[in-house]
């Protein structure tokens, strides 16, 4: 990796997350001599983003802090299509009543990252739909297509996969490309945008938007993606056993977000810390040398600095203290997560596989059952070894809760209601 000039690419390599730029030193040079305006598209494929878009949101918000121009661009007409990129099928296709609901809750996702506004470094916040839903197809085929080459877009590897597998690519799909292409462009003419980041899998179609550029504008447009992220034993980021890490505290309690990150692999903790908090290097190393029992501590502080900078450092700090109640002093905290059951019908009895089921613990019977079979259940802190037993009333604590436990991190509280 080159040694940058530019506070922000020194930054982005500093900290790990860059894995391919299109011009190292045009780059460079670029954020060294003037306020560069860079963008990032969302598609609105849930009311959330998720944890795996917080490397895309953290590298806004570096740009910001480094004095430059960040630009979230919403995808409400890229989103009536889906990207196809590495994806094995064709995605749901979404209503616009869908989409608009959706992006309705995407943006407040950025909030806690961006300052807003209308400043020169403040960030702005681009619905493609205003552009894309105005388009004339048989103009846009003359003035757009006419500069891309289906032979050049089969060989990306975001198509050549899906074609290899012998898997279906809709001509619908297939227009993703160009469109988000045309967004680089209309960005560029409209907010004086230079620069599309994104993950590696977007490599093929930041670079058609920058030979986009070139073929209609006549301008030198840039790329940068991150890496891939997994973790050390493959997991998909953004995901948990019990589904998706959403960013929404509406969708994911910020305990049940902070305990994501406090169930990091050891050998990922240092590379969290410079990718998702903003704490200083120094300190970063700092954590990376404590070994033994003491990463844990820094997967504590890991977890508290993530929760605190999106859900704020009130929630954190009360997550963490949660935590330490449950499982340093085995109190039952009345901040954990808590689920509603029908007070009739604990009273005639639920049973536990439904319970687990229902509290989100697990996703079939089936799979309850194999936790029970596994020694992985507990009720009120018990070992559950039977699973046609019945819960009822009866299993109430003074605090008129139930608490539903799997493993020695997932905690559910049980309220008749």
């Amino acid at each position: 990796m080159p040694a940058f000039k530019s506070d922000f690419l020194r930054t982005m390599s500093e900290r790990g997350f860059i894995h391919q730029t299109s011009d190292d030193a045009g780059l460079d040079q670029l954020f060294a001599k003037e306020t560069v305006t860079a963008y990032i598209g969302f598609d609105a494929t849930a009311r959330s983003l998720h944890a795996g878009s917080l490397i895309q949101i953290m590298m806004l918000h570096w740009l910001q802090q480094t004095g430059h121009r960040p630009i979230a661009l919403m995808g409400g007409g890229t989103s009536m299509i889906g990207d196809p990129s590495f994806k094995d099928e064709a995605r749901k296709l979404l209503t616009p009543q869908d989409i608009d609901g959706n992006l309705a809750g995407i943006r407040r996702n950025f909030m806690p990252y961006l300052k807003f506004g209308s400043g020169p470094n403040d960030a702005v916040m681009v619905n493609n739909a205003d552009w894309l839903m105005e388009i004339n197809y048989v103009n846009f085929l003359r003035d757009v297509g006419r500069h891309f080459s289906v032979n050049r877009m089969l060989a990306f590897d975001s198509v050549k996969l899906r074609l290899d597998r012998e898997q279906s690519l809709s001509f619908l799909e297939f227009n993703y490309m160009i469109l988000q292409a045309y967004d680089f462009v209309e960005l560029y003419k409209r907010l004086g945008c230079r620069l599309q980041m994104g993950g590696s899998d977007q490599w093929g179609n930041i670079i058609n938007g920058i030979d986009l550029g070139r073929r209609m504008e006549d301008a030198q447009l840039y790329a940068l993606t991150t890496p891939l992220l997994t973790t050390s034993s493959g997991a998909k980021m953004g995901k948990s056993a019990s589904g998706a890490v959403w960013l929404d505290p509406q969708m994911l309690s910020p305990y049940e977000f902070w305990q994501y990150w406090r169930n990091t692999e050891d050998a990922d903790v240092a590379r969290f810390l410079k990718l998702y908090t903003t704490l200083p290097l120094d300190e970063v190393a700092r954590l990376e040398r404590l070994g033994g029992s003491e990463i844990n501590e820094a997967k504590k502080i890991l977890a508290t600095e993530i929760t605190a900078h999106l859900h704020g450092r009130a929630a954190a700090e009360q997550a963490s203290e949660t935590a330490r109640k449950t499982f340093e002093e085995g109190a039952l905290a009345d901040t954990l997560p808590a689920v509603e059951a029908d007070k009739a019908a604990l009273e005639a009895g639920v049973g536990i596989l439904s319970l687990l089921v229902s509290a989100g613990l697990a996703s079939s019977n089936g799979e309850a059952r194999r936790h029970i079979q596994g020694g992985a259940v507990r009720l009120n802190d018990q070992a559950v070894s039977d699973d046609r037993r019945l819960v009822t009333l009866q299993d109430l604590s003074p605090e008129n809760v139930i608490k539903l436990s799997l493993g020695r991190k997932k905690h559910i509280l049980v309220r008749p209601a």
